[in-house]
């Protein structure tokens, strides 16, 4: 999130947030891709969190935001500052901090704020390459969760999938989200993933899915001639 600035987070809503993080994730592949999940997970969700502390208070915002607060903690001989928590080592700054974002998905199960909460647990574990611990989370986003964020677990669930190997449930994944896409997750930007997926093997088909979108002057044609520019050559 190296281009992106806090002043940024607080003024858009969350369908541009979910815009913006598409376009960064095009124009950042190569963080997106060493990341996996984290960068997706992180990057769009980050926005509706802020959202959700600008209105009115309620008893979930208040936890989560309790919760987000460690990440601002300073560690160790760090001088400690007015308003930020302090932990003696960066263990037990982690540790607190995925206490208190489980006590938030698990008390707050199903709703916005729980997945929000599992999102960062997902995406940890991911980060971490604990790929079987990410796709337990990501799955009970999807189970759960409002289907906003069902939707991004979806998208991260490919990745974590594609990660494993498991090429084909990744593409199963991914053709869902194409039929049923939502407003974190276009029908372009699915297609525009399962056409990289699928052009390791049959590039012929991933251009044929690619090639129509190339010609809008938007976000999504940029990513769709980037990922024709990544296809094996003919």
């Amino acid at each position: 999130m190296d281009r992106r600035t806090r002043k940024d987070l607080k003024s858009d809503k969350f369908a541009q947030e979910v815009k913006h993080g598409f376009e960064f994730l095009t124009e950042h592949k190569e963080e997106s891709v060493r990341y996996g999940a984290i960068a997706l997970a992180v990057l769009v969700v980050a926005g509706g969190i802020f959202l959700f502390m600008r209105h009115q208070a309620t008893a979930r915002e208040e936890a989560l935001g309790q919760a987000l607060r460690i990440d601002n903690a300073t560690v160790g001989n760090a001088p400690s500052q007015p308003g930020l928590l302090h932990f003696a080592t960066a263990q037990e700054k982690d540790q607190a901090r995925d206490k208190a974002l489980g006590e938030v998905a698990a008390k707050y199960h199903g709703s916005q704020e729980g997945a929000i909460a599992e999102f960062y647990l997902a995406s940890d574990a991911a980060d971490k390459g604990n790929l079987t611990e990410a796709e337990k989370r990501f799955r009970e986003i999807v189970d759960s969760a409002p289907k906003e964020y069902g939707a991004l677990a979806k998208l991260s669930l490919a990745q974590v999938s594609t990660a494993e190997g498991k090429d084909a449930d990744a593409e199963k994944t991914l053709r869902d989200l194409m039929a049923h896409p939502t407003v974190t997750v276009s029908k372009d930007e699915a297609q525009i993933r399962l056409a990289l997926l699928i052009g390791k093997k049959n590039p012929d088909e991933a251009r044929k899915m690619l090639e129509p979108m190339r010609t809008e002057r938007t976000a999504v044609s940029r990513a769709a001639v980037q990922a024709l520019g990544e296809l094996p050559p003919r």
